[in-house]
């Protein structure tokens, strides 16, 4: 494996799996950490460009940390990169999800309270208890208990979960209800149904799903590649994605949205996959 974004090594330091297939000064078991902010950017590099993000409960093996940043790799999908230390607590088990677009934690178990926190989407929490409408968490914090999904109760329509982010502002790298890219809404949608799934469309292309049979109709559910560019199909007519084009989540006819990319990008669709 070359691939830096899946490798849990940086030079100085590399997971102990790794032992005499890369060089690095040290090799680590890792340490397991939480993200603890409600969102937070894994760089490619200290201070570098944004990746991906990371959401409040994500699991993380922390490899090194050093000047303010760990170099950490993601349970959810295997990628690494750096993150800022401030935005990392212990390990903890987590028990619910927010399976709302997104939602705000409270100080208190009322509505009138000014929120602590914005959560989106795919956040996960520890709840140990319940008052009225609302969950407790661990710190103390509540959630509305509308907005959440036990852990371990996936949803079964990755194509329904998708449009809860419709009209979501597009943002490279971005794994939030405040802005997504393609691959990011592709990766929510299906690990909220219970599908392995990686971070970018390439590596999306690479391992999810199966090529339908030739000249099968689309279903929904489907997933529509280009290069550098994923969509998910709504039904045979119509597919939902997060765009430069629109700089939003949008519905697009699949024909029309094929001719437009080609017209502005030359062909470059590769096809369609199936879960």
């Amino acid at each position: 494996m070359t691939d830096r974004r899946l490798l849990p090594a940086n030079g100085r330091v590399a997971h102990v799996s790794l032992r005499g297939r890369v060089e690095a000064a040290a090799f680590v078991d890792g340490e397991a950490a939480r993200v603890t902010a409600p969102l937070t950017d894994l760089l490619a590099r200290p201070g570098g460009q944004r990746d991906r993000q990371v959401l409040r409960g994500d699991g993380l093996t922390v490899l090194e940390r050093k000047e303010g940043h760990a170099f950490v790799q993601a349970r959810k999908d295997g990628y690494c990169g750096y993150v800022a230390e401030a935005a990392l607590g212990p390990d903890h088990a987590v028990t619910h999800w927010v399976s709302a677009p997104a939602t705000h934690l409270y100080p208190a178990a009322d509505i009138k309270q000014r929120e602590v926190a914005s959560l989106s989407f795919g956040a996960q929490l520890e709840i140990v208890g319940e008052e009225g409408r609302f969950a407790r968490t661990a710190d103390g914090h509540h959630v509305p208990r509308t907005h959440l999904q036990p852990t371990g109760a996936p949803l079964d329509d990755p194509a329904a979960v998708a449009l809860l982010f419709l009209g979501t502002p597009y943002l490279w790298g971005g794994n939030s209800r405040d802005g997504i890219d393609c691959s990011g809404l592709v990766q929510a949608a299906l690990l909220a149904c219970g599908h392995d799934c990686p971070g970018d469309s390439d590596l999306q292309w690479e391992s999810v799903g199966r090529r339908p049979d030739e000249g099968a109709p689309l279903r929904r559910g489907d997933l529509l590649f280009w290069r550098g560019h994923v969509a998910m199909a709504m039904d045979g007519e119509t597919m939902i994605h997060a765009n430069a084009h629109a700089m939003a989540v949008t519905l697009e006819p699949i024909r029309a949205a094929k001719e437009r990319i080609q017209a502005a990008e030359g062909d470059n669709w590769l096809g369609a996959k199936r879960l």
